[in-house]
């Protein structure tokens, strides 16, 4: 009798005996899977100069270390307002350099990889082309760091297997991100799975963040599920931050103010500490910036204002 031995769908991506958890880092600092938790966050869409620079500033400055923020956008209807394309990418980036931050931002198509990469730290696979295997082949070789989010109807299983096209296309700086999986029930836009946080700790060594904001669809649940997470053991988080959501182009509703953002990261901290996380070290930006943006964000002694 001939005997086969059937190959493992996620070999690589796999946690074995007594290895070691991936450790994901950013040119700026900011690191994915240590102790130090990684928070990004930003709009959904990038809309104009002026509100991805108000924006980069206001939540570098309340300790997030990763700008998010759209110029390539997924929408269900032709209609819907589609990104700016190559011009977001490019205001993207010049927001982030202005205030020390990485960039993260999605990746549609296997032709624009090389232009993300050109503008982003961190490229990412929407839930919608989590199994778009001819883009995950190509963002797999670009040579940057991934961020995978978890498709809308994904089991765990699944969301490994795609993870292991990145490794296996020569690409281990690969974040997992947990972002809410669609269930019967309307009263919230996803049903965000936390239990999904321990069980790939168990499972992988790769890091996970959580996005609570696509993950509940609503602005007033996100604090709640953000330190959820955090005390669920996630390595960060992936928050919409929008300085007038009820004006912003995609996802208003679950989008935080720059203000109710900043409380967020104040209360995440003692949360950080009691699972032995600790929160990313506040930027300390020019004079003329907190000029520009109207206040001063530290009295002298370093206390926040923010």
């Amino acid at each position: 009798m001939s005997s086969s031995r059937s190959t493992p769908a996620y070999e690589l991506v796999r946690r074995g005996l007594g290895a070691d958890r991936t450790l994901v880092g950013l040119p700026n600092g900011a690191t994915f899977g240590g102790e130090t938790l990684a928070i990004c966050a930003g709009p959904c869409a990038v809309e104009s100069a002026e509100q991805i620079d108000e924006v980069a500033a206001r939540v570098a400055l309340a300790g997030a270390g990763v700008l998010r923020g759209g110029a390539f956008k997924p929408r269900t209807s032709p209609y819907a307002f589609q990104g700016l394309g190559a011009e977001g990418l490019r205001l993207l980036r010049s927001a982030a350099d202005r205030y020390g931050l990485a960039v993260v931002t999605e990746v549609l198509d296997p032709r624009d990889v090389e232009l993300v990469a050109a503008h982003a730290d961190l490229l990412q696979i929407g839930a919608r082309n989590m199994q778009n295997f001819p883009l995950l082949r190509a963002v797999g070789e670009a040579g940057k760091p991934v961020l995978l989010k978890r498709g809308l109807c994904a089991t765990v299983d699944e969301w490994l297997a795609a993870a292991e096209y990145l490794l296996v296309a020569g690409n281990p700086q690969v974040v997992l991100c947990e972002r809410g999986v669609r269930s019967f029930d309307p009263a919230t836009r996803n049903l965000l799975d936390l239990s999904v946080v321990p069980l790939l700790r168990e499972r992988s060594h790769l890091p996970i963040i959580v996005d609570p904001s696509h993950g509940t669809g609503a602005a007033a649940l996100v604090p709640a599920m953000a330190l959820a997470a955090v005390a669920a053991g996630a390595d960060g988080l992936l928050i919409e931050v929008h300085p007038d959501p009820a004006s912003a182009a995609s996802d208003g509703p679950q989008s935080l103010r720059p203000g109710e953002f900043a409380e967020l990261t104040a209360a995440l901290a003692p949360v950080a500490a009691a699972v032995g996380r600790r929160m990313p070290k506040l930027v300390s930006l020019p004079e003329r910036i907190e000029t520009a943006l109207g206040f001063v964000p530290y009295q002298t002694n370093g206390t926040r204002l923010l």
